[in-house]
């Protein structure tokens, strides 16, 4: 098998792209721009939708220009991946189930979800496969997203550190981040639809065997670090605990893991969310910043 930079499987090779795809990486971590190709007309093409499953698996997000493509046409190429699955907070298109708006407006100042390095819905027992993010009206200057590759976090990591997360997993709340700014009453009721996940924190990606660094906003602490090997007296759970994984979410707001999207109307962004995090900037003055995502269900991470 044939690598790639630092060593990650290349998977695809350059001679299986036998269409017409241009192919421009971004960042010598992760990222590339695609070109020459049309999610809509993707969206009927089996054969183009495997090519670019394989560019994701290489590259891991994969961005796309001028993609004036209908509703359906996103929810149909998504669709090819997976079900598409709803969220319990943000509001779907009434006639494209499974198309999430994500719509920013001058109104909700205050409302910055986005804005902390995430991997989308890991407090479902089964964190979604991936997105398909469109722009339909964005900020002049501003409102960027940044991805970072955690296979790449996770390869970096110093050889103790590895020794000390191999086992160990870790719970992840809704309640904790959507529901924290809702009345008690109906933070505790999401909680009851939506009871805390847990997942390792090192992942094995299901279709390339790598492994993953799977902690992130939404990981409010360890549910196994309590044990004889890590801890001798309350500090070391308290501050111990807490500061590893303090130091392990960090990994994602380092740059050289990172590729930075600047948005256009029509501009897409597909990303494989086993293995990475993102980080939508909200450094934009009060104005509209209006997103459609289609998030494709997953499997369980074991």
């Amino acid at each position: 098998m044939s690598h790639s930079i630092d060593g990650a499987p290349a998977v695809v090779q350059a001679a299986a792209l036998t269409r017409s795809i241009r192919v421009e990486q971004l960042t010598c971590a992760i990222g590339a721009e695609l070109s020459n190709v049309n999610l809509g007309a993707a969206s009927r093409d089996p054969g183009l939708v495997a090519e670019i499953r394989a560019l994701l698996l290489k590259h891991r997000v994969l961005f796309f220009r001028d993609q004036d493509i209908t509703r359906a046409e996103h929810v149909a190429f998504a669709r090819h991946f997976g079900e598409l699955e709803d969220h319990p907070v943000a509001g779907s298109d009434p006639d494209n189930p499974g198309l999430v708006r994500i719509y920013k407006s001058p109104e909700q100042p205050n409302d910055r979800y986005e804005n902390a390095w995430h991997t989308d819905a890991t407090w479902r027992e089964q964190p979604p496969f991936g997105c398909v993010l469109r722009c339909v009206e964005c900020p002049p200057v501003g409102g960027d997203t940044m991805w970072a590759n955690m296979v790449l976090a996770y390869e970096k990591l110093p050889e103790d550190v590895k020794s000390r997360i191999a086992g160990l997993r870790a719970r992840h709340s809704i309640e904790a981040s959507f529901g924290a700014a809702m009345p008690v009453e109906k933070r505790l009721g999401l909680h009851a639809q939506f009871p805390d996940a847990e997942h390792p924190v090192v992942r094995i990606h299901p279709e390339t065997g790598e492994k993953v660094l799977f902690v992130n906003a939404f990981t409010t602490h360890f549910t196994n670090f309590h044990t004889p090997e890590n801890v001798r007296y309350g500090q070391d759970y308290t501050h111990g605990g807490s500061d590893l994984l303090r130091y392990l979410i960090s990994q994602a707001a380092i740059p050289e893991y990172q590729v930075r999207w600047r948005w256009k109307p029509n501009s897409m962004a597909f990303w494989d969310n086993r293995s990475t995090q993102h980080y939508a900037v909200m450094d934009y003055p009060p104005c509209h910043r209006k997103m459609e995502r289609a998030g494709i269900k997953g499997d369980a991470t074991y």
